[in-house]
């Protein structure tokens, strides 16, 4: 939703959630201008504290702090994915946007729910990722909507790994209903592909699981065993609106590691677009009698994760859409779903839900500029 303009000065936010990730969050909120993080939240509130002691952050305490927060305009959930709708329809229900990590949900049903009552509440969602409002993919959307690479046609995507076991010390998590390397990485290679082809219609899907059982290779639990309950390598075909298509692999089960391979095919030239998990790289096009690629220097914001609650702040302030909505996280989550449906039925499946266009970013748009 747009919501209207609201507010002045810089937009006030609460992060709920200190594990790991919050760090990289922190990193870029507390330093843009028109941010100020009030309090930081947690379950076990010494790590809230000491999150908040390590930021320099005035106020820390348990959930319900941070959603009766006066001051507070935005939510940030960075909680586990099991918790991000239960946190997200709190945050909604005290009348707050909600920014919120990858998965939007784990499920459509619980997915529709919060759209439907972030709307009923007159509030915004967003969601990560926000990779594709970096430098690398943002130069790239430029090029191809200038036309350089003529009419988009299809796309190849590739991420595979062993599998995290190896360097993880607690992965049993990513090997379980709603995540494996699908869950997991997927939205950041379809939310790139979504954002240059348009919405997904249907889809067809393999997947396979080497072991039913890994062993955790460091860290305090080395050694100890845990079960794979979900596909661990997946091979997937996409349609989008107007015919394009794409073909993707997503997979813990590589001896060879190949990340954030994405080329993108199209009547006059393929572009190879840098790796969607990341907010910078450059962008390289090749053209038949050129004999090799050609590179292009990114150009515009790469800070990092915090870019779409910065995006979602300034959009509020101006009563206009900002880019990394719930809409379009809960369109790559359906068809997600239904790429693990198809695994199952061994059938193409349709996908009912359509991702709103995203504006481009300015390319001189800049974060650490004060403008509210």
């Amino acid at each position: 939703m747009s919501g209207v303009a609201s507010g002045s000065g810089p937009v006030g936010v609460a992060v709920i959630g200190a594990g790991n990730i919050s760090k990289q969050y922190l990193d870029n909120l507390t330093v843009f201008p028109d941010l100020k993080v009030h309090i930081i939240a947690d379950l076990f509130e010494e790590a809230a504290q000491a999150r908040a002691k390590e930021y320099g952050i005035p106020e820390f305490g348990g959930v319900d702090a941070a959603l009766n927060h006066p001051d507070v305009e935005i939510i940030v959930n960075l909680t586990i994915p099991a918790a991000h709708v239960e946190v997200a329809t709190a945050a909604v229900r005290a009348g707050k946007h909600v920014w919120t990590e990858k998965p939007f949900s784990l499920d459509r049903e619980s997915g529709l729910g919060l759209l439907k009552a972030a709307d009923a509440a007159g509030v915004r969602l967003g969601c990560a990722p926000d990779t594709f409002l970096g430098a690398g993919l943002q130069t790239a959307r430029r090029i191809i909507e200038r036309g350089d690479i003529g009419t988009p046609l299809t796309a190849m995507t590739t991420f595979q790994t062993p599998g995290p076991e190896s360097w993880h010390p607690n992965p049993g998590f990513l090997f379980q209903y709603g995540a494996g390397p699908l869950f997991d990485m997927g939205p950041y290679y379809l939310t790139a592909l979504v954002q240059t082809f348009g919405s997904v219609r249907r889809v067809a899907a393999l997947g396979s699981k080497a072991k039913d059982v890994r062993v955790i290779g460091s860290g305090p639990k080395a050694g100890e065993e845990f079960t794979v309950d979900v596909p661990t390598h997946v091979s997937a075909m996409a349609q989008f609106d107007g015919g394009a298509s794409s073909h993707s692999v997503f997979s813990f089960e590589s001896p060879r590691e190949r990340m954030g391979f994405v080329e993108i095919t199209g009547t006059d030239a393929t572009i190879s677009l840098p790796d969607p998990n990341e907010f910078d790289g450059d962008v390289r096009i090749w053209r038949a009698g050129d004999g090799d690629w050609t590179t292009v220097p990114a150009t515009g914001p790469a800070d990092g994760r915090g870019l779409g609650v910065l995006d979602m702040a300034r959009s509020l302030r101006a009563g206009v859409p900002h880019r990394a909505t719930g809409d379009l996280a809960y369109h790559v989550l359906d068809t997600m779903v239904s790429i693990s449906e198809s695994i199952e039925s061994r059938a193409f499946i349709d996908v009912e839900s359509s991702a709103p266009a995203s504006a481009a970013l300015p390319e001189d748009w800049e974060p650490s500029a004060r403008t509210l």
